[in-house]
């Protein structure tokens, strides 16, 4: 069986929520059911095939072509199979994944991830803020799975981040790791200010020296026997973290955020 396709048609005006869509949801029905799938895009409701053309069967392994950056709510609480979005995606993007595979070719909006709890979430372009994050009011972010994202992200990178691990290759913006109670982020470029801001415990895995609050303690220099353990998990990947030069286990080691716990540390690369 091919992959079960949507290519969009035309770009609607107003925002799509795409959450219909999804593998668990579309398995066993027929393809007159699927293109008669009502999605709301702002006041209005649109059936599917007035918005994409429809081909393939394989309602496990997903392809949205053409897409953009108004299609919201792509992959929501996805359960198994794949969803590959060739081009941009809207904000919401894996929101409360549940597991399954979700790659995006271009960039992606707001609350990229927000509370995924497994499965694997790749980004080949920027990011938007909240990146694996909780929705307003909620104390809980991503709680389990892998996110990797190829280029930048934007600010409050793993807000209240409780469990998982963020990998970005590019940079992140303010707030990176703030509130978070648990997981790993690692960010190759450069971090913007704040960075840890209130972190509880969890691990950020630096390349490059942050700016720090004074409420960061600096523990010396460590050699962590971990770290080769850890690069080793991100061998698989199609991604810089594989590439065996990228690799350290020698880091500048600081604790924090001394205004909450202070269970948390921040590894620079020495």
């Amino acid at each position: 069986m091919s992959a079960l396709t949507f290519t969009l048609k035309t770009r609607p005006a107003q925002r799509v929520d795409m959450s219909p869509l999804v593998c668990q949801i579309l398995q066993d029905k027929s393809p007159a059911d699927i293109a008669a799938i009502e999605l709301q895009s702002g006041k209005a409701k649109l059936r599917v095939d007035s918005l994409f053309d429809i081909s393939g069967s394989d309602a496990q392994n997903i392809v949205i072509k053409n897409s953009f950056e108004k299609l919201d709510f792509i992959g929501k609480e996805l359960e198994n199979g794949t969803i590959t979005v060739e081009g941009d995606a809207g904000a919401y993007l894996a929101i409360g994944m549940n597991s399954g595979e979700i790659k995006v070719s271009g960039n992606a909006g707001l609350y990229a991830g927000c509370e995924m709890k497994k499965g694997y979430l790749e980004i080949a372009g920027d990011t938007g803020d909240f990146l694996g994050g909780a929705l307003p009011g909620n104390k809980m972010g991503m709680k389990g799975g892998l996110i990797l994202i190829k280029g930048n992200a934007g600010e409050r990178v793993g807000d209240h981040l409780r469990r998982g691990t963020i990998l970005i290759e590019g940079n992140a913006g303010d707030y990176c790791g703030s509130r978070m109670t648990a997981g790993t982020i690692a960010v190759m470029g450069q971090t913007g200010r704040y960075l840890g801001y209130a972190m509880r415990r969890g691990t950020l895995l630096l390349w490059n020296a942050p700016t720090l609050s004074a409420s960061f303690n600096d523990c010396g220099t460590h050699t962590l026997a971990f770290l080769p353990m850890l690069f080793k998990a991100f061998a698989s990947l199609n991604s810089k973290f594989a590439d065996g030069a990228a690799a350290f286990n020698r880091v500048q080691r600081y604790a924090g955020d001394m205004s909450e716990m202070g269970r948390g540390e921040v590894l620079v690369r020495k």
